[in-house]
C-alpha cells in the first residue's frame, strides 16, 4: 500500500513539473500585436490633451527619403473607427491592388464629437439636447495650427492630405470644406449630419472653395438609406446630403472631382466601411 502511494505521488510531482516546464514555452513565444502607436499632443487651443493613433505604412524609415500622404481621421479612436480603417488603407495600397498610395493614418481620438464638430445652433432644441456644442472653430484651429504642424514636423509626409468624417464628423468636413478648404486636399464626407442648425450650413457661399480649387482635388460624399433627421423640422440625411453633391457641383470647378454615392443597402450605423472603399476607388483613380 505504501509502495502504491509513493509511485502515486511520485506521478503527480512528475505531472506537475512537466507541466510547469512546459507553460513557458507555451508562452514564451508570443509577442504583441502592433498596429501603430499612440501619441499625446497638448492643444493650447482645446486646453486638453489629445490622444492620437498613428500609422505609419510598411517600409516606413524616417532616415530615408520617402514623403507619404497623410489621411486624418476623424473618430479615430480605437475603439471607433481606426483600426478597420487602417485595414482598408493597407489593404488598398498592397502593390497588387495598387489603389492607394502608402499613407499615414492619423486617428484623432474622440473626446466630444458635440462639442469638438459643431458650429453654435440657433435651434432650441439642439441647444438642449447638446449643452456643449457650438466649438467646431476651436478644434478646426486646433487642425490647422497645431496638429496638421506636428505630425508634418514629426513624420515624412507630403503635400497631400485627406479628410475622413462621418456623421457629426461628416458635418466638421464639410464645414472645413466650405471655409478653410486648403486645410485638405481631399474629402470624404460620410452621412454628414447637415441636419445641425436645419441645415444652415447648405446656405453657406462657396466662394472660399472656388478661391481655393486649385489646391482641392477631390470630395466624395456618400449616403445610405437613412431617413429622416433627429429634428424637430423634419428632414431627410439622403435629400441634404444631394444637396450639399449640387451645391459643390454649382462652381462648376473642373479641377476638382466630385462623386455622389447613394449606397441603399447601408445605414447610418453601417457604411462607413464601405463608403470609404467606394471614396478609395474614385478619389485616387487615374
Amino acid at each position: 500500500m505504501k509502495k502504491l502511494i509513493s509511485i502515486i505521488i511520485l506521478t503527480y510531482i512528475t505531472l506537475l513539473s512537466f507541466g510547469q516546464s512546459k507553460k513557458p514555452s507555451e508562452t514564451g513565444n508570443s509577442k504583441p500585436f502592433v498596429l501603430g502607436s499612440i501619441e499625446e499632443i497638448y492643444s493650447n487651443r482645446l486646453s486638453q490633451k489629445r490622444i492620437l493613433n498613428i500609422y505609419l505604412p510598411e517600409g516606413y524609415n524616417s532616415s530615408d527619403t520617402i514623403h507619404y500622404p497623410v489621411i486624418y481621421l476623424l473618430d479615430g479612436s480605437a475603439d471607433e473607427d481606426f483600426i478597420h480603417i487602417v485595414g482598408l488603407v493597407q489593404y488598398n495600397s498592397f502593390e497588387w491592388i495598387n489603389r492607394v498610395p502608402k499613407s499615414i493614418v492619423v486617428g484623432i481620438a474622440t473626446v466630444d464629437r458635440r462639442r469638438d464638430y459643431t458650429f453654435p445652433s440657433n435651434i432650441a432644441d439642439d441647444k438642449k439636447k447638446n449643452p456643449t456644442s457650438g466649438h467646431s472653430e476651436s478644434f478646426i484651429d486646433f487642425i490647422e495650427t497645431e496638429l496638421q504642424p506636428f505630425i508634418e514636423k514629426k513624420y515624412k509626409t507630403n503635400s497631400s492630405r485627406t479628410i475622413i468624417g462621418q456623421s457629426l464628423g461628416g458635418l466638421l468636413a464639410t464645414e472645413i470644406l466650405f471655409k478653410k478648404p486648403t486645410l485638405f486636399n481631399k474629402y470624404i464626407i460620410i452621412s454628414p449630419s447637415l441636419w445641425w442648425d436645419n441645415g444652415s450650413l447648405l446656405s453657406n457661399d462657396l466662394e472660399k472653395l472656388k478661391e481655393s480649387s486649385n489646391k482641392v482635388s477631390a470630395v466624395y460624399i456618400g449616403v445610405g438609406k437613412e431617413g429622416l433627421t433627429p429634428t424637430v423640422i423634419p428632414r431627410v440625411m439622403e435629400v441634404d446630403a444631394n444637396l450639399l453633391a449640387e451645391k459643390i457641383q454649382s462652381i462648376k470647378v473642373k479641377n476638382i472631382k466630385l462623386a455622389f454615392d447613394y449606397l441603399p443597402e447601408e445605414n447610418h450605423a453601417t457604411i462607413m466601411h464601405q463608403a470609404v472603399l467606394n471614396a478609395f476607388r474614385v478619389m485616387f483613380a487615374e
